[in-house]
């Protein structure tokens, strides 16, 4: 017998979330997409109604309904910790796009508000889902390379850097790319945690830009002796790529290499391979992974397998890169 969709409704209706709003009633059979929520008029009903939806006009009334048992935050980043705390109190379970608040006491503030209404509480780190870098997880705890000694993952988004640098918040290099990429270290480091960071970055697409940091690399320090880098740009000519690697005293695995075929064009200019050039064509079957894990992780009534816990530890070494950016030096990162 096929068990009851999980009724979802969602936050947020721009980019991200309507990509989420079609993975879920498109890909995720273990959920159902009931309502989306933004306050730009027609925008919600727009996105919702051809997916089998009801648009709202706020969250408020999504948290509200008696037929939406989990929402699903694609709002902006500086909204998250709210909703994570009201929807928690209108005991709705909550999945949340990374990070899960601007700081670390937001999101203490969203966890402790999840645990003491008894919700589940999951986060958007997508790299978990992806089937390369969850092959490469298993090996690392397998044992198959034996102990963690370095470590290395990037982000690269596509294009030629930011059309208007005044338009991206500071430090949305560490808050919002890298982020993706502390998580994945953390993970492929397992029962390790981060000790210290130092951090090397600047503008490069525009230089002298008073805020702008758009290239990225963070030097980690783990308390099992392991050392790891974190790269991000903003500018890749060939289209999104995202890599992790890891060396162990007995063998060594990667994961990712930016293709979004096996497809190989041989040709007079030579081997030629098809490139993503976003997030969403990348990371598609990930995105449903992760919401699928939330709904059977709610239909259980078990925690889901990325928590808050999760998205405070790598918050932690986003906050020390952006302390170490603006001192210069090594920084320890907060527990």
């Amino acid at each position: 017998m096929t068990a009851t969709p999980v009724r979802i409704g969602l936050i947020g209706a721009g980019r991200i979330g309507a990509s989420h709003a079609a993975v879920i009633a498109r890909r995720v059979p273990e959920a159902q997409l009931v309502a989306v929520a933004d306050p730009r008029a027609g925008v919600a009903a727009a996105l919702a109604e051809p997916l089998g939806a009801r648009g709202e006009s706020s969250p408020e009334a999504v948290l509200a309904a008696t037929d939406v048992d989990a929402v699903i935050i694609a709002a902006s980043s500086t909204a998250h910790c709210e909703l994570i705390v009201a929807a928690a109190e209108a005991g709705k379970h909550v999945f949340s796009e990374k990070p899960a608040g601007m700081t670390l006491d937001e999101i203490a503030r969203g966890i402790a508000a999840t645990s003491a209404a008894g919700v589940a509480f999951q986060v958007g780190f997508n790299r978990r889902f992806a089937a390369d870098f969850r092959a490469a997880h298993d090996a690392i705890v397998d044992g198959r390379i034996g102990t963690v000694r370095q470590l290395r993952s990037l982000t690269r988004d596509p294009g030629p850097g930011p059309a208007d640098p005044d338009s991206v918040p500071p430090w949305t290099i560490f808050t919002q790319t890298l982020i993706h990429d502390f998580d994945t270290l953390n993970w492929f480091n397992p029962g390790a945690r981060a000790a210290d960071v130092v951090v090397t970055a600047g503008s490069l697409t525009a230089p002298g830009h008073p805020t702008l940091l758009d290239h990225a690399t963070v030097v980690i320090r783990y308390d099992n002796g392991a050392i790891a880098t974190a790269e991000a740009s903003f500018a890749a000519a060939y289209g999104y790529d995202v890599r992790g690697e890891v060396l162990g005293s007995s063998g060594m695995v990667t994961a990712g290499e930016g293709a979004s075929t096996s497809m190989r064009l041989h040709d007079s200019e030579g081997r030629v391979a098809a490139t993503a050039h976003g997030d969403v064509e990348l990371m598609i079957d990930a995105y449903a992974g992760e919401f699928a894990e939330f709904a059977t992780a709610v239909r259980e009534g078990r925690a889901p397998s990325v928590t808050g816990e999760d998205a405070f530890a790598a918050f932690a070494i986003a906050q020390a890169c952006i302390d170490s950016y603006r001192s210069g030096g090594r920084v320890e990162v907060s527990r």
